[in-house]
């Protein structure tokens, strides 16, 4: 599908420029309200992270909901994915997030969620965009919907992040620090590990609009190794700032990514007798955990970059988890979308069944050097037509062997060709992708 307004995850954009403007949102809520109203009258549920503009979009989507005929339940600040739970709980037509992820307070989107709380089919998206150049039109006023607020939201989403922790022992003895990162989950997260027994030191918990994920958080995860080292916890766990994406810490400070955290879960649940074979990561996934898991007996496969398209991957092959490199992970056997504090748990459980602490499990997987350089190009879509690039790319795969990999890829929304270059010699990488990022200049500047 062409996307007039939808990328892969929503929405998204600087607030106050267009389409994340109060004008435009108030006719997206009418546009998603006019194709749900269509199956029935039904309600969308509301929630949002902590930015100071989400107050402005709330209203916005709220009035155009309504004014298709649609009721409206608001959640407030919380994580994208404990609306992607309630909208199933709630037997909601959809839920709707309003939140930017891991970006700064001055941009935000807006995030779809499906009655089973996964993302939209396309065919619902493209049948949104195509209501949004209809002319606005208010129902009849005996039809407008009505608005109401769910106040027990929180607790209905801690409650289910309890139930999916599943070890026998509780996390009593375990001394945690947690980086809310000023977001959606400074009033949930804490709740969860507290009320599991672990004794938890809380930052990024005193969000003011305007702090989100500013110098913290998932994306920032040098505060929180800092906390870790000054109390002396056992571990910590860095959300940002919806609440989808995790990042961890051991106990000596160091940081434990996405992929590592994706191998620790996966080759904890792994037997032969499963019933799922493989592990989704994306393009960007570190051949690191694509050799770990390979020598466990374990399958590996890529997906595009982007949720949606790991979730596609899952689906298609019928397996349980997958996820990026940034942290945001999936475990179907828990929930229906990426859920940085369920992914924790997960992680947490893994080690309590193992006995073992974080730096240990980590240790079972060796990530490879990698070098990423971004190439500013006068024509990104020359990547594909270029011969003198593919000799280029031909010619550093046949240096690295069957020992690294190497990834060309043009930047969906910048003038950029990011270049990738991975192997098991760090210095060799680093001159190799040196080396083919000048070629892409060359050949496309």
């Amino acid at each position: 599908m062409t996307r007039k307004y939808f990328g892969t995850d929503g929405i998204r954009g600087t607030v106050g420029e267009y389409p994340i403007t109060p004008d435009f949102v108030l006719k997206l809520g009418w546009a998603t309200g006019k194709v749900f109203s269509a199956r029935g009258k039904g309600k969308v549920l509301i929630g949002k992270d902590t930015r100071i503009s989400g107050y402005m979009f709330e209203a916005a989507l709220e009035a155009g909901l309504s004014s298709a005929g649609v009721d409206v339940n608001l959640l407030g600040p919380m994580p994208t994915p404990a609306i992607a739970y309630l909208t199933r709980t709630f037997g909601a037509h959809a839920g709707i997030v309003i939140s930017a992820s891991h970006n700064p307070y001055q941009d935000n989107g807006i995030k779809f969620f499906s009655s089973d709380g996964t993302k939209l089919d396309d065919e619902v998206e493209a049948a949104i965009e195509a209501a949004l150049d209809l002319e606005f039109q208010t129902v009849q006023s005996n039809r407008i919907g009505k608005a109401s607020r769910i106040h027990d939201a929180a607790g209905r989403y801690i409650e289910f992040c309890k139930s999916t922790y599943k070890s026998r022992s509780r996390l009593q003895g375990l001394k945690i620090v947690l980086d809310c990162a000023h977001g959606a989950t400074y009033h949930i997260a804490p709740s969860v590990f507290q009320e599991l027994g672990a004794s938890v030191t809380v930052i990024g918990n005193a969000p003011d609009g305007l702090n989100i994920n500013d110098r913290c958080g998932s994306t920032h995860p040098e505060r929180l190794a800092a906390e870790v080292l000054m109390q002396r916890a056992d571990l910590g766990i860095a959300f940002d700032g919806d609440g989808d994406r995790v990042m961890m810490v051991d106990h000596s400070g160091a940081v434990v990514d996405g992929d590592e955290l994706l191998f620790i879960i996966a080759s904890s649940k792994w037997t032969p007798h499963s019933g799922w074979r493989g592990v989704v990561g994306t393009l960007m996934s570190n051949l690191g955990l694509e050799v770990a898991l390979q020598a466990r007996g374990i399958h590996f496969a890529r997906a595009k970059v982007g949720d949606r398209y790991v979730m596609a991957e899952l689906q298609n092959r019928g397996w349980i988890y997958g996820g990026e490199s940034s942290g945001h992970i999936i475990c179907l056997d828990a929930t229906s979308t990426g859920d940085g504090i369920i992914s924790s748990l997960q992680v947490l459980a893994a080690m309590q069944a193992r006995e073992l602490g974080l730096r240990d499990l980590r240790s079972g997987m060796s990530k490879y050097p990698q070098t990423m350089i971004n190439v500013r190009v006068a024509d990104r879509d020359g990547l594909e037509r270029s011969s003198a690039i593919k000799a280029a790319q031909t010619e550093v795969e046949h240096l690295l062997g069957n020992r690294g990999r190497v990834l060309l890829r043009a930047s969906g929304t910048e003038p950029l060709v990011r270049v990738m270059v991975e192997g098991e010699d760090g210095a060799l990488v680093a001159t190799l992708a040196t080396q083919l990022a000048e070629s892409v200049r060359r050949a496309l500047v």
